[in-house]
């Protein structure tokens, strides 16, 4: 299924095809239809399978768009996920008047408080500062129609059960309710079962990508010394082009600018680019005019390049599904490919983790010792 298939506005639509998404994932394939028709959601997903975009189209759809009041609320066990969540939701929204903001802990309150005066229909935040706004009144839930629990695991492992619930009480008994977990376990039943009336459950299956045709290496390094390794590997390999994923922004755009300096052929893509910037790199590395795309999973996800010989990471993805969708980029329309994952001490355990859910050995790759730069 494709997202133009769906029953949304044209304005939606165009947002979502300004990002390069054509062709659904599975989460978003069997979620999408039931959240347009107003059901519950749960959905067993980890972040990079698309769930974003799954609650995110189907939430801007559903809202009153001549509305400035709060409509919808997206808890976040994290400062980093509520950013990219709000980031991911605006750039959907681009050709709508409907808008979101993250609230979140460690950084001044006030220009939290101007954005929510100035008016957005969409809150996403952590439950920590979700509260401090409510007790101070600048916060209301009281229009909310829908509710999304993001990563409902990790707020839990978290502690955040109490401040869930208080937060759940505050908001209208009649609203629609999504929960995303990477684990269904007996804490999420639990409050599924207090705040989701006939719920729908999806699961995503571990095999979404086949990854036989794929030459996958690791190579074991220092994380002081992962800029040199990669040099040597672009170097070693013969590298003429290729994606080389990180897993913050920050660390793509300093990566790219480092590749720069020395000289390579190098250009960050994330989600803080400007619409134009973002084509412009993209039109460059898919015409061959650009050797190395420095790039997150979400800025390259549901992007259609053909013939990527080298997916690099420069960074081991914590969760194994952003892993399979970084290395899927390569060996498509038949072609082989190549990816080399540079794994520092600390990254070793989400390796083991990779490896176990490919069912696939991770060749471990050395660099002959007197191949220097």
């Amino acid at each position: 299924m494709k997202f133009e298939d769906l029953p949304i506005r044209q304005e939606l639509k165009r947002g979502i095809a300004d990002i390069g998404f054509t062709a659904m994932f599975p989460i978003q394939e069997h979620a999408m239809p039931t959240l347009l028709k107003g059901r519950d959601v749960i959905g067993q997903a980890k972040t990079g399978t698309g769930k974003t975009a799954a609650f995110g189209v189907s939430m801007i759809e559903r809202l009153d768009w001549a509305s400035r009041n709060v409509q919808s609320l997206v808890l976040a066990p994290t400062r980093e996920l509520a950013l990219q969540v709000t980031d991911d939701i605006n750039s959907y929204a681009k050709y709508t008047p409907i808008r979101a903001t993250a609230i979140y802990g460690g950084v001044s309150i006030e220009g939290q408080i101007n954005d929510l005066r100035r008016g957005v229909q969409i809150v996403v935040g952590t439950p920590g500062r979700i509260i401090d706004h409510m007790k101070r009144g600048t916060l209301t839930l009281d229009k909310v129609s829908i509710l999304v629990l993001d990563e409902a695991d990790r707020m839990l492992d978290m502690g955040f059960i109490d401040d869930i619930e208080w937060i759940l009480r505050q908001t209208p008994r009649k609203k629609q309710v999504s929960l995303w977990s990477a684990t269904i376990d007996d804490r999420t039943k639990h409050l599924s079962r207090r705040y989701m009336r006939d719920a729908e459950i999806i699961l995503v299956s571990k095999d979404e990508i086949a990854v036989e045709e794929i030459d996958q290496r690791y190579i074991r390094v220092a994380p002081f010394e992962k800029l040199e390794m990669l040099k040597r590997l672009i170097e070693h390999l013969h590298v003429e082009r290729a994606i080389i994923f990180c897993n913050m922004r920050e660390t793509v755009d300093e990566l790219a600018g480092e590749l720069k300096k020395a000289g390579y052929d190098a250009e960050a893509i994330q989600g803080q680019l400007s619409q134009q910037r973002r084509e412009h790199v993209l039109e460059a590395f898919r015409e061959g005019r650009l050797r190395l795309m420095v790039a997150t999973e979400v800025a390259a996800r549901g992007l259609d390049i053909i013939d990527v010989p080298f997916i690099i990471n420069y960074e081991v993805p914590d969760d194994p599904l952003m892993y399979f969708h970084r290395i899927g980029r390569t060996a498509r329309a038949g072609k082989s490919g190549i990816s080399v994952t540079l794994v520092s001490f600390e990254e070793e355990a989400e390796l083991k983790n990779i490896e176990a859910l490919t069912m696939t050995r991770i060749k471990k790759m050395t660099l002959p010792p007197d191949f220097l730069l």
